[in-house]
C-alpha cells in the first residue's frame, strides 16, 4: 500500500505507512524536527542536544512511574532519540494496540514542554559523559566537516557552554525551532492510516504553526565551504586516536540539487572499500588497513547538504601518520581512469540494495526514513532508492572519483592515545 502523505493546517507534515503484507501487529511512531547541531545559538553549542534529551520528560512525584520512557516501556515498546547537524529524530516503536495512547503522549509533550533547571543540569551533565565517551571517529568526522564547510556544528556540544544552558534558553530553542511547520510525523506499521491522520489531526492541531526561523541562529542549509569545487588540502589539527594514520574528508554532492551524483559517490565508496582498498594496502607499506564511509558519521542520506565522505587510513608500523595518506591520490586516480569492472559494480551496488532492504524489514527504520524525506529530501521517496542506485553506472562510479580528485580535501593526522 502507498504511504497516505499530507500536512495539517498548521503545517505539520504526516505520512502514514501500511507496508504490503504488514500484520506484524506493531507500529513505529517518528518525529522529526528540522533543527540539530547547526542550529545551536552562539555560545550555547549543544542545545538541540540538552533540548531532545529535555523531550524524554520525568514524571512528578508522587505519579507511580518515571515519565515518558516507562510509559512506553511499560506500553511493551521502546524509544529513543537521534540528534544530528541539521535535525533530531525521535522513534518509538510499540504493539499496534497502543498507538493511540503514544500519539497522545507525543503530543502531549510537545505541548506541554516545561524543562526545570534541575533537569537541566542533570542532563547536561548526562550529554557530557557523552561527549567524553564518544568514539575517536566522531571527532575526526567533525573536524572534517567543520575544515571543509566553517561553521557547521556537530550534534554533541561541548561541555562548558552547555553549562551555561539554562532552561529558560531550553524553552526559548523549542519556542523558536519545534513548530509545526518544520516537523513531520511519520506512521508505519499494522495500522489504518485514515484512522491514523483523524487521530493527529485533533491531537496536534494545538501545536503553533511557522516553519524553520530564519535569521540569527544557525547557519543557512545548503551552504558550504565558497569554492567547494576548486582543489586543495586543507589540513587541520593532529587529533589523538588509538590508531595512527590519517583520516581525509571529501565534499560529497547535494543530495537533493545532485541526488544521482551524490549516489554515484555513495557506489564508489561501496567499490572502493570492498575491493580498490584492500589490493592498496597490500602494494602500499605505509598503509596498514583503510577503510571509507559516505555520509554523516557513516550514515549516507543521513542529512542534507552539506555532507561529506571519509576516508580512515591506519599506518603501518615504522611509517610516519603524515605518510598514509600519500597514496591516496593514486587509489582515486585508478577508478577515475577506469571504471570498475561489471562483476565488481554488481557487487558494490548488490551489497547497498540489501542494505536498503534490510532497513525497510525495519518499522522504526521506515518511519525515520519517512520524516528525513518529508523534511530534508523533498521530492525524493524512500521506497524508490533501491531504483535510484540500480540507475548508477560504472562511468558514474568513475566521474564521482574524478570529482574527488579536481575538488578539496581535509587531512587530519591522528596520533596515540595521550
Amino acid at each position: 500500500m502507498s504511504p497516505w502523505a499530507g500536512r495539517l493546517p498548521n503545517g505539520l507534515a504526516l505520512t502514514v505507512e501500511r507496508p504490503a503484507g504488514e500484520g506484524s501487529g506493531l507500529v513505529s511512531v517518528a518525529l522529526t524536527v528540522a533543527a540539530g547541531g547547526d542550529d545551536d545559538p552562539a555560545g550555547a553549542h549543544g542545545t538541540a542536544h540538552l533540548v531532545e534529551h529535555l523531550m524524554f520528560p520525568r514524571a512528578a512525584e508522587g505519579e507511580g512511574q518515571d515519565g515518558h520512557v516507562a510509559r512506553i516501556e511499560g506500553a511493551g515498546g521502546v524509544c529513543n532519540a537521534e540528534t544530528h547537524r541539521d535535525h533530531t529524530v525521535f522513534h518509538t516503536t510499540v504493539p499496534a494496540g497502543m498507538l493511540p495512547a503514544v500519539l497522545e503522549w507525543e503530543a502531549e509533550r510537545l505541548l506541554g514542554f516545561a524543562p526545570e533547571e534541575a533537569v537541566v543540569r542533570t542532563e547536561t551533565a548526562v550529554i557530557g559523559e557523552e561527549i567524553r565517551g564518544a568514539a575517536a571517529g566522531g571527532r575526526v568526522w567533525e573536524a572534517a566537516l567543520g575544515a571543509l564547510h566553517p561553521g557547521r556544528r556537530d550534534s554533541f556540544g561541548t561541555p562548558a557552554e552547555l553549562a551555561r544552558v539554562t532552561a529558560g534558553d531550553a524553552a526559548d530553542f523549542f519556542r523558536r525551532h519545534y513548530r509545526a511547520g518544520a516537523m513531520a510525523l511519520s506512521v508505519a506499521g499494522d495500522v489504518d492510516p485514515d484512522r491514523v491522520a483523524g487521530s493527529v489531526a485533533t491531537l496536534f492541531a494545538d501545536l503553533p504553526g511557522g516553519g524553520r526561523p530564519r535569521g540569527a541562529q544557525g547557519v543557512p542549509r545548503g551552504t558550504g565551504l565558497p569554492g567547494v569545487g576548486a582543489p586543495g588540502v586543507i589540513r587541520t589539527a593532529p587529533l589523538a586516536s588509538p590508531v595512527s594514520g590519517a583520516a581525509l574528508g571529501h565534499p560529497l554532492p547535494d543530495p537533493v540539487a545532485d541526488r544521482h551524483g551524490y549516489l554515484a559517490h555513495v557506489v564508489l565508496a561501496e567499490v572502493l572499500g570492498r575491493g580498490v582498498l584492500p589490493r592498496f594496502t597490500r602494494r602500499d607499506p605505509r598503509v596498514a588497513s583503510a577503510r571509507i564511509t559516505c555520509g554523516y558519521h557513516g550514515q549516507w542520506l543521513g542529512s542534507a547538504a552539506p555532507d561529506l565522505a571519509l576516508v580512515l587510513l591506519a599506518c603501518a608500523p615504522g611509517a610516519a601518520p603524515a605518510e598514509a595518506a600519500d597514496g591516496w591520490p593514486e587509489v582515486l586516480a585508478e577508478v577515475a581512469a577506469r571504471p570498475p569492472a561489471g562483476a565488481e559494480h554488481r557487487r558494490a551496488l548488490n551489497s547497498l540494495l540489501l542494505a536498503c532492504h534490510r532497513a525497510a524489514d525495519s518499522l522504526t527504520s521506515r518511519a525515520v526514513a519517512h520524516g528525513r524525506t518529508a523534511l530534508l529530501f523533498p521530492g525524493a521517496s524512500p521506497a524508490g532508492l533501491p531504483h535510484e542506485l540500480a540507475r548508477v553506472t560504472p562511468a558514474d562510479v568513475s566521474e564521482a572519483a574524478r570529482a574527488l580528485l579536481a575538488g578539496p580535501r581535509s587531512v587530519t593526522e591522528l596520533g596515540g592515545t595521550p
